[in-house]
């Protein structure tokens, strides 16, 4: 199970600091984090990663 998409708010939290004034948003990963089509990879690799086939912890998928 995938935990649900953050939605913001735009309302700020009084004691925490947003994200985007910690980190360089300039910086060459964030820019290329930018580019990436995220929701294809989600698509893509969340199959693969289903713990509902699971039959326990440590145990292979059940076929």
């Amino acid at each position: 199970m995938r935990p649900e998409k953050h939605s913001t708010t735009g309302s700020g939290d009084l004691f925490r600091a947003r994200l985007d004034q910690i980190i360089n948003m300039m910086h060459e990963l964030v820019l290329l984090a930018g580019k990436v089509d995220w929701d294809w990879i989600d698509g893509e690799i969340a199959p693969l990663c289903s713990t509902a086939r699971m039959v326990g912890p440590g145990s292979r998928p059940a076929s």
